[in-house]
């Protein structure tokens, strides 16, 4: 098997409330859309961000049409945590889950965005127990 292409996509009840976040705050551009549908990407992460409007018709399996996308995590590991903490907090975005560093070495933080879906920033620190 060779994989070409990889996507993430996430079933919400406003798509482009979701789209303008991810493209404002996050820097994604759009790739395509329709009615109830947008595809965005960046050219550094390697996958579309898809975002489907909960109950679109053309949905497969029809069993999914229903379900939003809760329970899930966006996660993006970045160079500097500290530098897009306080980029995000400066633009006004509310922080769902201050910094944090695990004892495995992933300092982290996270949004959420305006249906729910959050977005968490990765750190990957030398030093596993690393102070916060």
């Amino acid at each position: 098997m060779q994989i070409t292409a990889s996507a993430i996509s996430l079933n919400v009840e406003d798509v482009p409330a979701s789209a303008a976040f991810v493209k404002q705050y996050f820097g994604f551009h759009e790739q395509m859309s329709a009615d109830g549908f947008v595809s965005l990407a960046r050219d550094d992460v390697g996958f579309n961000l898809i975002f489907l409007r909960t109950g679109l018709a053309s949905l497969q399996p029809e069993s999914l049409r229903t379900q939003r996308a809760e329970g899930v995590l966006v996660a993006f590991v970045v160079d500097d945590i500290d530098a897009e903490y306080a980029r995000l907090t400066a633009a006004g975005v509310p922080i769902t889950t201050p910094i944090q560093t695990e004892p495995w070495g992933e300092r982290f933080f996270q949004v959420t965005d305006p249906n729910g879906v959050i977005l968490q920033l990765v750190q990957w620190v030398h030093e596993p127990g690393a102070a916060d």
